[in-house]
């Protein structure tokens, strides 16, 4: 493990190297910076030999008649569309309602702008789901649980970035982070999670790709407790362009089941990479036990 010293130097050549990518990305027109993204995504594919193993082994998981060129294939591309993610959320400074206009087709957006309370808001790493934050931010207010990562200055581009976008970050796990989340739902906000990722959180077991993975049931306990709805939100990417789907809110109450919710919306999340598998992250370790903090019931 990483000393506090070299993380502390890490994060701030890591600051350094993004920012300056940052500033040349968006002296470019959207469809060349994206193009530049994938070529540094192309090129990833060639030297990101690990990441790309766990890939196809997922794949196979998931897909088991698919053959393995198929699968090298598809992870090949996997490494392109983050490529293109990564020049999108670079150039989401420059993203304006002209910009969306010409490159974001909304479905399901009266979900969100006819509702007179907050709402919880889940995503995937599908698509790119920074763009979708902006696009829906446009809309309505938004705050989203992040990640506080070791590194201070990554830390605050990225809540600046998505500052820009009407979209506020609250670090999980601070110690005000329950309190603020329960503000953003009382203002009205979209309070928005991630959760098709095995995280150091209390998590239960439910389907995915027909097998049990660990999934954060935080997001579902919220709602039944706060008894509002979940909208599930996804960006896909088609032909350079995005769409955001907005699905129908699913009503919550009290004493309502918090797994059973969360294997419903774990299941939208399935048919949503179903749609499109190269733009999901297949290199993250779905399907890990960890035993600390799986809190499945006991049948």
């Amino acid at each position: 493990m990483a000393s506090p010293k070299l993380r502390a130097f890490r994060g701030r050549v890591i600051y350094v190297v993004v920012s300056a990518l940052g500033f040349v990305v968006r002296l470019l027109p959207l469809p060349v910076a994206r193009g530049f993204g994938v070529l540094l995504g192309a090129f990833g594919s060639f030297v990101a030999a690990g990441p790309l193993r766990r890939a196809r082994a997922n794949l196979a998981l998931a897909y088991p008649d698919w053959s393995s060129r198929k699968r090298r294939a598809v992870s090949r591309a996997i490494c392109r569309h983050l490529g293109g993610v990564f020049a999108e959320f670079l150039w989401l400074p420059r993203v304006d309602a002209k910009t969306l206009a010409r490159t974001t087709t909304y479905e399901g957006m009266e979900h969100i702008t006819g509702r007179t309370s907050g709402q919880i808001a889940i995503t995937a790493h599908s698509g790119n789901w920074e763009w979708a934050a902006h696009a829906i931010g446009a809309l309505a207010p938004v705050t989203t649980m992040q990640r506080e990562r070791n590194e201070p200055e990554i830390n605050r581009l990225i809540t600046r970035m998505r500052a820009r976008s009407n979209v506020r970050a609250i670090d999980r796990g601070s110690v005000a982070a329950s309190r603020e989340m329960i503000r953003a739902l009382r203002d009205g906000h979209l309070l928005a999670f991630l959760i098709d990722q095995n995280i150091r959180a209390e998590s239960v077991k439910v389907p995915f790709f027909g097998r049990p993975a660990l999934t954060p049931i935080g997001p579902a306990r919220l709602a039944i407790r706060a008894e509002v709805p979940v909208v599930v939100i996804f960006d896909e990417r088609r032909e350079g362009k995005h769409l955001v789907r907005i699905l129908p809110p699913i009503t919550t109450s009290k004493g309502d089941d918090p797994v059973a919710l969360t294997a419903r919306i774990t299941a939208l999340i399935e048919e949503q990479i179903r749609r499109a598998p190269e733009q999901w992250v297949w290199f993250h370790d779905r399907w890990r036990e960890r035993p600390k903090w799986d809190v499945t019931p006991s049948s």
